[in-house]
């Protein structure tokens, strides 16, 4: 799952990066969360384009948005064959630029949350899709939303999903769906390996939307709780579970314009033994 993440790099990073013609300005931005306006990269053909959109998805047959499900995430094992979802796999597929993610882990006193950002740095492209919706009166707005595939081994620790990364040699593929199909499209998402991320527990300021600043990418000091325990779990289990070392260890270490008839579109490695490297 993704329920809000990051892009803190500058215009004109994800702009080299991405390689559209298009020069926006935006801000950095700290804790993106569901209904705003995100960037998304787009095709149809190998020629990126950028555009901003709502964060959820609205497919095209829906007659009342009020009346249907907030989309933000779709599994991308099952996005090809869902109704909502299968003619923008077709084609409109997206890329998400983004600084990184945040994922909450479940312990004995709640959730813990986590920054996860490429061990390296710089900006990650999530796999997403997007779709125009129309009103019956004839207004426009584009939405999106961002797939997610199995975790790997290291984010299994904290959450069972994860997005489905897009390598810079594959971003022109990915949206190309004119010439690119969905099944050769899916053999560009498999999870990235286990030492791709890297995940720093944060404060839980981060909870509240309204908190939107570089201070919740701070490594969080006090110590981390081991996590909660699974369903149904056995005393033997429960045993082994809290005596092995927990493998998070100590811490420490411009909105999309909806658009009026007549319709006219606006320019818009692998960590040692799966283990999750914590800072």
């Amino acid at each position: 799952m993704c329920g809000r993440f990051v892009l803190t790099a500058t215009p004109e990073e994800v702009r080299a990066l991405f390689r559209y013609a298009e020069q926006p300005n935006f801000p950095p931005r700290f804790n993106i969360a569901p209904t705003q306006p995100i960037a998304i990269v787009t095709g149809p053909g190998a020629a990126p384009k950028f555009l901003l959109a709502r964060w959820g998805f609205l497919p095209g047959w829906v007659a009342d948005p009020k009346a249907f499900s907030l989309i933000i995430n779709a599994r991308a094992e099952t996005a090809a064959t869902k109704p909502s979802f299968r003619a923008a796999m077709r084609h409109r597929r997206c890329l998400v630029p983004a600084s990184g993610f945040y994922e909450w882990r479940r312990t004995p006193a709640g959730k813990q949350p986590f920054f996860i950002r490429p061990r390296h740095g710089g900006l990650t492209a999530f796999a997403g899709l997007w779709e125009t919706w129309s009103s019956k009166d004839g207004s426009e707005i584009d939405t999106a939303c961002i797939l997610t595939v199995p975790a790997n081994r290291a984010i299994a620790a904290i959450h069972d999903r994860m997005p489905a990364v897009v390598g810079p040699q594959h971003h022109a593929a990915w949206i190309d769906t004119m010439h690119v199909d969905v099944a050769e499209a899916m053999r560009l998402i498999a999870p990235v390996a286990d030492d791709y991320f890297e995940a720093v527990p944060v404060s839980e300021r981060v909870n509240k939307v309204v908190n939107d600043d570089e201070r919740l990418l701070l490594p969080l000091t006090e110590p981390l709780l081991p996590p909660a325990a699974p369903p149904h779990e056995t005393a033997a289990e429960a045993r082994e579970r809290t005596q092995a070392p927990d493998p998070a260890g100590p811490a420490g270490v411009p909105k999309p314009a909806r658009r009026a008839a007549p319709r006219k579109k606006a320019a818009g490695g692998k960590a040692a033994g799966g283990q999750l490297d914590l800072l």
